[in-house]
């Protein structure tokens, strides 16, 4: 193990590595609140590769970690391989948007560990491909946005089914009241560690804000990117039509963009993510439902589009750049009726957002141009499971104001 930290320059362990992995070794359940960027698959991942058998041909899983995205499942299970430099184990990704009887193959071959989303690990449970007689130890990562996006039932089927004698693991932004349902009813008096900051949003991370009319959005972002210049950025959509038609126009003015979505096949998002972790994507047009996906130490700007409808979700937008310490910047663009939305979310992070604009620029006013991105259009569009279609977002006013002077 030494060796792999060594290869991978992992120097000093993060706060959340050091407090979790020795209660990990030592084979108590633990509960470990952090958020995404801290480092927790290696807090996970070192105690469970110390734990594991060398690998025997055919032979049973000996650990699961069930994740809420197809791209987190590949980023976990690159981590761990990475972290298993030299040891005999074989690590597997099953997950849904590739050809189930691949991973059949690879699990039938011998897989020490399998790293999957909750609807393809049930699946190759149902088929017979999955069986947990020697199962040690299960981590749910991300439990929170498991749960959000409806995995419940799923990771309460597969939790019934693993042996009882097993450690479980669970990792989650937020301990919110039906994550510690969910432990109290699967875990063996865990223990808590809370590795959160007081503050939900990163130290690093600058965070400004815009008011522009909607129609004027698309040109405001052509002006920020500009004038920002960013080495690599996010831009966080509602929809995933808008998604769509924002990197058509961008791909007209500029190089490098690319676009991500839940309703892309597998292998085009795989595509797009390997392109953008190796920098020939620049810029990223994506959306909520694989924001939690995204990994690359390199992104240094995060703009919001589309301001989003919940405060958590803006917590784990911004939390794509400034991480593992480093530096951000994130930009959320706020229409004159969405003045409520800005306000909670400030009062969720307890911070203020720095108003910003770009000298010049009109933001009002401007009649809509004909090729106006317009979100939200139709039942179904919005890329996030809690929606079933768009809602119309109130108007505030005065009453806004005087709480963001109070705040």
């Amino acid at each position: 193990m030494l060796d792999a930290l060594a290869a991978a320059t992992y120097q000093e362990p993060t706060p959340v590595q050091e407090g979790f992995i020795p209660r990990a070794l030592a084979g108590v359940d633990v509960m470990g609140q952090a958020q995404t960027g801290t480092g927790k698959t290696a807090a996970f991942a070192i105690p469970i590769l110390e734990m594991l058998q060398p690998q025997r041909r055919g032979g049973p899983p000996q650990a699961l970690a069930l994740v809420p995205t197809r791209e987190l499942a590949v980023q976990v299970r690159d981590e761990c391989e990475k972290l298993a430099l030299g040891r005999n184990v074989s690590i597997v990704a099953v997950y849904g948007g590739k050809p189930i009887r691949k991973q059949i193959e690879q699990v039938n071959q011998g897989a020490s560990f399998i790293v999957g989303t909750p609807g393809r690990v049930l699946d190759l449970m149902s088929r017979g491909a999955l069986v947990w007689s020697e199962l040690r130890v299960i981590v749910l990562d991300e439990a929170d946005r498991m749960l959000d996006i409806g995995f419940r039932p799923d990771i309460e089927k597969i939790l019934r089914r693993c042996p009882q004698a097993r450690q479980t693991l669970l990792l989650s932004a937020t301990l919110a009241p039906p994550v510690k349902r969910l432990a109290e009813r699967y875990m063996r008096e865990p223990e808590v560690l809370d590795f959160s900051p007081k503050n939900l949003a990163v130290e690093t991370i600058e965070q400004f804000y815009f008011t522009v009319d909607p129609e004027r959005k698309f040109d405001l972002l052509v002006k920020l990117l500009e004038r920002e210049d960013p080495k690599q950025a996010i831009i966080f959509c509602r929809t995933k039509r808008g998604t769509d038609k924002i990197c058509t126009r961008l791909s007209r003015r500029f190089d490098g963009v690319d676009t991500i979505h839940g309703d892309l096949q597998q292998s085009s998002r795989d595509r797009v993510m390997k392109a953008f972790r190796e920098g020939r994507v620049r810029w990223l047009v994506a959306t909520d439902v694989v924001g939690r996906g995204i990994d690359v130490t390199s992104i240094s700007h995060i703009i919001n589009f589309d301001i989003p409808a919940f405060c958590d979700d803006y917590v784990h937008r911004v939390g794509r750049t400034g991480r593992m310490g480093r530096e951000g910047v994130a930009y959320t663009f706020v229409a004159p009726e969405e003045g409520g939305e800005l306000t909670r979310i400030e009062m969720r992070i307890n911070r203020l957002l720095i108003r910003d604009e770009i000298p010049g620029f009109q933001a009002f006013g401007d009649p809509r141009p004909a090729d106006a991105v317009v979100l939200g259009e139709g039942p179904g569009d919005i890329d996030d499971e809690r929606f079933e279609q768009p809602k119309a977002l109130p108007v505030f006013g005065k009453p806004v104001r005087r709480i963001r002077r109070a705040l």
